[in-house]
């Protein structure tokens, strides 16, 4: 080639093209948990809209609630900070924010701070980066205002933000509660929910007030093998009968992940277990649980890593994808595990992977995650909620997850000729279309 024809062609090669903008793109909030915040309340073990369809703040609600999430107040914690002078019911916001200023300034590039930042400006249009008292109190009014009536607010911030469903995570005692009846309404019109199934491994106290309040529900008290089965069997119904569209565990916070096959006759089903015998116990209740998910077709969401490192490696979770055909493993999170979860997705038909909580962690692993799958695992297998515990902080990782989309699909274009559409297409799947299929609801779109 000659060196003038070298030169034309490098000047075309070098030409900018127009960024990818993915910000109108449905995006389907396939795992969330919002409104766990303090004004909202909790019961023992979670967060009270997470037991009761409909809950509502108990008390004001104002922009410390929002900041002082399980999340971001657990790694202030776990970074030396003493929150227990700070409560936002006892001191205004713009006085809790000064008291812990210095705390959030050595988090100020977290995860976790950067989402519910990114939220609240994309929202309220108020910057926490440059706060003062007068724009404090201006912020806390108008969240004041909009949590009064928190699900007439999150289908506004849901339209704002281009998120066409929302899947909440709840516990089984979510699908029977009465307490809310008018505002469970105006929630369950717009929300879907998987079933958390944890619960049950822990039960094996039959005079703890949960074992109590579940077996109620089932209308049997499990006791052995049988009326283990019909206990479960009859919960599942009532979660099915209130729309749940399946099921999600956290075991991997506790345990690995390797659920072996037991025998009824191997199991002991009540009082003091040994760690030996809680495992068998765990994992026949695991068993059935996939068992009656696969017969109804179910996903089921697993937690891995981030925690309780190195056991909630996905590994293990091979054979049970393989035992349980019918039923989609969806793993969730995935960080540290992504090579292992890109190949367990690849290789086993029925196993996905869900990107949630990997912006809120820290927006780099959200970027290392898809540049390890996109060259791999196949397109469908590939999902991005949020697991926020606010819809501010689902807007703040929303914009991440968006951008770094744009930044990554922007390469394949650089770096293998992919046309706008295509990558638009791609780019709406993950966003989109690939839980509306995995959860068989909402609409696909199509990208002319």
């Amino acid at each position: 080639m000659k060196r003038r024809d070298f030169l034309l062609a490098a000047a075309v090669v070098a030409t900018p093209r127009k960024s990818l903008d993915f910000s109108q793109l449905p995006n389907f909030c396939s795992h969330e948990h919002w409104g766990s915040i303090d004004s909202i309340g909790t019961f023992p073990g979670g967060y009270r809209a997470d037991i009761e369809p409909g809950a509502a703040p108990r008390r004001r609600t104002g922009f410390m609630d929002l900041l002082l999430d399980p999340y971001f107040r657990g790694w202030l914690r776990s970074g030396g900070t003493d929150l227990t002078k700070i409560s936002p019911s006892a001191k205004p916001g713009w006085e809790a924010f000064k008291l812990l200023r210095q705390a959030i300034g050595d988090q100020r590039f977290s995860g976790a701070y950067q989402c519910i930042r990114r939220g609240i400006l994309q929202l309220y249009g108020i910057d926490l980066d440059t706060l003062n008292w007068q724009t404090a109190g201006q912020l806390d009014s108008m969240i004041a205002e909009r949590y009064r009536d928190p699900f007439r607010w999150y289908k506004t911030a849901m339209r704002r933000a281009h998120f066409s469903e929302l899947i909440r995570i709840v516990h089984p005692e979510f699908y029977v509660s009465d307490a809310n009846p008018e505002t469970a309404a105006e929630e369950k019109a717009f929300t879907h929910t998987l079933m958390r199934i944890d619960p049950f491994l822990d039960l094996t106290d039959s005079s703890a007030p949960r074992y109590k309040a579940l077996s109620a529900i089932a209308q049997i008290e499990p006791a052995d093998a049988a009326s283990w089965r019909v206990f479960l069997d009859n919960i599942f119904d009532r979660a099915a009968a209130q729309g749940a569209l399946g099921i999600k565990q956290l075991q991997a916070y506790r345990r690995n992940l390797d659920y072996q096959p037991r025998a009824d006759g191997d199991v002991r089903w009540s009082g003091q277990l040994t760690p030996a015998e809680t495992t068998v116990f765990q994992d026949w209740v695991m068993h059935e649980c996939c068992r009656l998910a696969d017969e109804r077709g179910w996903p089921h969401q697993i937690h891995v890593g981030t925690n309780n490192l190195p056991q909630s490696t996905p590994l293990p979770l091979g054979p049970l994808a393989q035992r349980y055909r019918n039923m989609k493993i969806v793993m969730i999170h995935c960080w540290p595990y992504l090579r292992e979860a890109g190949w367990l997705a690849k290789f086993h038909p029925n196993m996905y992977i869900d990107t949630c909580w990997q912006p809120v962690l820290n927006p780099a692993f959200f970027r290392e995650a898809l540049a390890t799958w996109w060259n791999y695992v196949p397109l469908h297998k590939i999902t991005c909620g949020h697991d926020s515990t606010t819809v501010e902080m689902a807007c703040g990782s929303a914009l991440f997850t968006r951008e770094i989309l744009a930044e990554s699909l922007g390469e394949r274009r650089l770096n293998m000729g992919n046309n706008e559409k295509s990558l638009r297409q791609a780019a709406c799947a993950v966003l989109h279309n690939n839980s509306v299929a995995l959860y068989r609801t909402g609409e696909h779109v199509s990208i002319s």
